[in-house]
């Protein structure tokens, strides 16, 4: 585990979805890691974010290399912070009927699919003799080992299949690019749109505002180097069953 500051971190940084988490985890960033110029990517695009991107358009993913590229600086870090849990016609299933075709591909496509496209896209920027760090949030639901209540079908599946690839992405880079980090995180219940159906029954004390949950993650990157590459942790540091 390497113990480096803020300070030690230069470079380019991207952060990918600007919701509750991303926003946070962009604003923590720019305050903890000077040496680092941030900029955001997301589906709105500009003036909300610096680069429009959807995950689930090959085009946008393409076109990214490209903008990245020209951008000034080496690519030091890239947070994935979008997701996917719930929305028009998608509900987390308690039961295998409620089980749909259309609901599996939704979830595999953002939470699973998409995380690894973006590695794909940002691997021509990687160097040999360059640290760079690609993180990912994942979820403590999607651990196969820590599952003792069922339900969530897709979600869960999802997210364990975003957990394997991006486990075997470690692999490859720690071969091709030795200085590389590959970091899967859970960030806990946060205060967010994505978990707002489901806070009833979280205790006050485990539901972190975006800005704490952010303040925590940035706190478990900076911890983590090369020979850390592939974890799966939870937001205090601590890892998680696979």
């Amino acid at each position: 585990m390497t113990t480096l500051g803020g300070n030690a971190w230069t470079g380019l940084a991207l952060v990918v979805g600007t919701g509750g988490i991303g926003s946070a985890i962009t604003a923590r960033l720019k305050q903890q890691c000077p040496g680092l110029r941030v900029i955001t990517a997301g589906r709105q695009g500009p003036p909300v974010q610096e680069l429009s991107l959807d995950l689930e358009r090959d085009a946008d993913l393409e076109a990214l290399t490209d903008c990245l590229r020209a951008e000034a600086g080496d690519l030091r870090l890239v947070v994935n912070a979008t997701g996917r849990l719930h929305g028009p016609g998608l509900v987390p299933e308690k039961r295998l009927r409620q089980v749909e075709r259309s609901a599996l591909m939704e979830q595999f496509t953002i939470n699973a699919i998409a995380p690894v496209l973006l590695a794909r896209a940002v691997e021509p920027l990687l160097g040999r003799d360059r640290p760079f760090h690609f993180a990912s949030l994942s979820a403590r639901v999607g651990s196969i080992g820590d599952n003792r209540s069922g339900g969530w079908y897709s979600y869960r599946a999802a997210k364990a299949a975003q957990n394997q690839l991006l486990k075997s992405l470690s692999i490859e880079w720690r071969r091709r690019w030795p200085l590389a980090t590959v970091t899967l995180l859970h960030p806990g219940t946060t205060d967010t749109a994505l978990s707002k159906p489901f806070q009833t029954f979280v205790p006050p004390e485990k539901l972190f505002t975006p800005q704490r949950a952010a303040e925590q993650l940035v706190d478990v990157l900076l911890a983590q180097g090369p020979e850390d590459s592939g974890a799966f942790l939870a937001w205090d540091g601590q890892p998680i069953d696979w």
